[in-house]
């Protein structure tokens, strides 16, 4: 056994004899960081390894149709690209107490003739049956094994030689034959390689779950992230009950799908119909400072609810306070009305909620955010059958978005009989829709057209 000292760079896992200040691989600065090293002659991530491979010409090989795995979970499936593709590896990350082990147990454990191993490193056997119990699920074929040792981890899949197999999570599995503790860059990307040549050479898809840094990335090397197929985050904030599955990156799919799901006492609910969940049914007619906007996730559209309070500003400084929304955009916003529509912000108090918990970038719903600041500045109620769709730009005009056909038929569908376009957006786009479509311009003919005056 022969141990040296090594370096490796936290954000992309380039290793280096010394330490060095900025990274020749990724260009970040002090991210290396020391790590001992041991090596040992036939390992068992080196008895592991496939046999020898040799080159093939391209028109040679055949391709055959994906075999896939259904998901019990339709949104799941959905992000996945239209299930789990056999042989592939998949990682799952997200902020702690997210719902991640209770999103791969609820399904795996609702799968039939299919035998799963679920491999915990943070939980043990007692612990993952009383969840197990709470979710209402009971599965025959799950196996459970409470391990960390990355060797012993193989000689157990050896032994029940599993149809799919979970790691929860990456950041606790270790490899014997290298001396870092777990979690370190080389553990994370040795035990994660290992994985991948046993998914690829026994075709049996494994999911990976992996914690978050401070930053949101996903912890441990960058090369983690490329060394799997499919990289799925799952968010949502704790003190609401909406959870949305994304993915970031996806070799067997879209990655411009997403899953909606709702957080309830048995585990979690698919929403599918998440403008009808997110639209508030306690709304009354004549409230003002309440509009309906229009947004998509990935390539799902549908409704939100922007709640807006335009006040005085009783402490001679006025407050910019943003829940769900960009408050330099919400600045902007402002100073466009200020300036091109004449309406005076600047010395009130505005305050801006997106209802539900949800956190939109999408700049199609600025038209609907300055509906709502007008709407309570003046104390003028917006109907609830009224939406609006559209950006805006610093000098007051409406700029067309993208899926503007979607975007109109999901408020049609929801019973919206007017939607506020941006002028222009409806070329060459054919529309059959029974709502009645306002093109506008500028914001101020957008108020004009709202109120009548």
């Amino acid at each position: 056994m022969k141990t040296k000292t090594v370096f490796f760079c936290n954000n992309c896992g380039h290793e280096s004899p010394k330490w060095l200040g900025k990274c020749p691989g990724c260009g970040e600065w002090n991210t290396f960081v020391e790590e001992k090293v041991a090596t040992v002659k036939g390992s068992g991530s080196k008895a592991r390894s496939q046999e020898k491979a040799r080159p093939v010409k391209l028109s040679e090989i055949e391709q055959g149709e994906e075999t896939r795995i259904m998901m019990p979970s339709s949104e799941f499936n959905r992000v996945l690209g239209g299930g789990l593709v056999a042989g592939s590896l998949t990682l799952l990350g997200g902020e702690p107490g997210v719902g991640k082990s209770t999103l791969l147990l609820q399904n795996i454990l609702s799968m039939r003739n299919k035998r799963i191993l679920y491999v915990s490193g943070e939980e043990s056997a007692p612990q993952l049956k009383m969840r197990a119990d709470r979710l209402g699920k009971i599965s025959e074929d799950t196996f459970i094994l409470c391990e960390t040792d990355l060797d012993n981890i193989f000689s157990q899949i050896e032994n029940v030689k599993p149809d799919i197999i979970v790691i929860d999570s990456i950041q606790t599995v270790s490899n014997p034959a290298l001396e870092s503790a777990a979690g370190s860059v080389s553990q994370v990307r040795e035990c994660a390689a290992s994985l991948l040549r046993y998914a690829k050479s026994h075709n049996t898809p494994v999911i990976l779950v992996g914690h978050i840094n401070k930053d949101g990335a996903i912890a441990g090397p960058k090369v983690l992230e490329h060394i799997v197929d499919t990289v799925l985050q799952f968010e949502g904030d704790r003190q609401y009950l909406f959870r949305i599955l994304r993915s970031i990156k996806n070799r067997f799919g879209s990655t411009s799908e997403i899953g909606i799901y709702e957080m309830v006492q048995k585990g979690l609910k698919e929403v599918t119909n998440p403008s009808q969940i997110l639209l508030s049914d306690s709304f009354v007619e004549d409230m003002s400072g309440v509009a309906i906007g229009v947004t998509t996730e990935g390539v799902r559209p549908f409704l939100v609810e922007i709640q807006a309070l335009v006040s005085s500003a009783a402490y001679g400084t006025p407050q910019r306070s943003v829940t769900g929304f960009d408050p330099r955009r919400l600045n902007m916003l402002l100073a466009v009305l200020e300036k091109r529509a004449k309406f005076r912000l600047g010395q009130k108090d505005v305050f801006l909620n997106i209802a539900g918990g949800l956190k939109i970038t999408d700049p199609a719903i600025d038209l609907a955010v300055v509906a709502a600041v007008m709407s309570s500045n003046f104390d003028i109620a917006i109907p609830r059958d009224t939406a609006f769709i559209g950006e805006v730009g610093l000098s007051g005009e409406i700029r067309p978005v993208s899926r503007i056909e979607g975007r109109i038929s999901e408020a049609a569908k929801m019973g919206m009989k007017q939607i506020f376009i941006p002028k222009g957006n409806l070329k060459g786009v054919t529309l059959n829709s029974s709502a009645e479509i306002f093109e506008v311009a500028r914001v101020e003919q957008c108020f004009k057209k709202m109120t009548g005056r």
